[in-house]
């Protein structure tokens, strides 16, 4: 009985600090909302801010098209992170699977090379990026913003590292049969390892819709601005920096998309980090 009760008592205390973190984790995204259906003026007359508003309006939504061409800054981000994105995971894939399987002279110093690129900080990569780009004359193009984004060492390796875990049997058994490299990529590793492909996806979406070093570095005209760009332009030439409720409407139509895609694919995020997708 006293095991019973101490048992109880345990699980109460896990749940009551999960459920204290999880209301200190969700309170920003609860103001934002809250502050984003809240008029200017009566924004303005909280001495005291409330945790609820007494006369909810969705015209600051409104505004935050029609201030600004958030719109566009939308259009601009989707282009961005499918197109970055596809190119990515091509690029990624075929070099996780030529470490993994493929043997050739230095395979192992090329990917032990791969890796040491870790260690050098973002900072010295985005100089040279900047002017890589600029050299080619690619500022304020989409070429100039996808083109650094297409590749990364960490996804290589964390692909090469799940392909190398499939079974050799498979691979043995697909060459006897006569088919290709890429054809038991597609048809044989690509499937095994989905989760950790789904997972590497999302997070290549996430980065990239968040991504604002670097577009704001290579673009300064307006038809090139990502949302995260777009955010301080909102903030400078569209509802002024005193109009927090309409910046906290752009914010939350800005966040949706990420909020939508974790809610629809937090499953397959957390099949992918727990297990990898390595089987066999």
């Amino acid at each position: 009985m006293k095991m019973k009760r101490a048992e109880i008592i345990k699980k109460s205390f896990i749940y009551f600090c999960l459920a204290l973190w999880a209301i200190i984790v969700l309170f920003p995204f609860y103001w934002m909302l809250l502050t984003s259906v809240k008029s200017y003026s009566s924004y303005n007359r909280e001495y005291i801010p409330k945790f609820y508003a007494t006369d909810p309006t969705l015209a600051n939504y409104a505004d935050a098209f029609t201030s600004v061409p958030l719109s566009r800054y939308l259009v601009n981000t989707l282009v961005f992170t499918l197109i970055t994105t596809a190119l990515m995971l091509i690029v990624i894939t075929l070099a996780a699977f030529a470490f993994a399987r493929l043997s050739f002279r230095g395979r192992d110093l090329v990917f032990t090379l791969f890796l040491a690129l870790m260690m050098i900080p973002n900072e010295l990569v985005i100089i040279t990026n900047y002017v890589t780009i600029t050299d080619l004359g690619l500022r304020n193009t989409f070429a100039g913003l996808i083109l650094p984004s297409v590749t990364s060492v960490f996804y290589i390796y964390l692909l090469k590292e799940n392909f190398a875990q499939v079974g050799d049997d498979l691979y043995k058994a697909a060459k006897v049969d006569g088919t290709s490299d890429l054809r038991y990529l597609i048809k044989v590793l690509i499937p095994i390892c989905r989760p950790t492909m789904i997972t590497i996806i999302i997070l290549k979406v996430i980065e990239c819709w968040n991504s604002f070093v670097w577009p704001r570095l290579i673009t300064d005209k307006e038809e090139f601005f990502l949302v995260s760009n777009g955010i301080q332009q909102i903030r400078e030439n569209g509802f002024g920096r005193e109009n927090i409720p309409a910046m906290m409407a752009a914010v939350v139509i800005i966040s949706l998309p990420l909020i939508i895609l974790f809610l629809i694919f937090r499953k397959k995020i957390m099949e992918g980090v727990a297990t990898g997708g390595t089987k066999g």
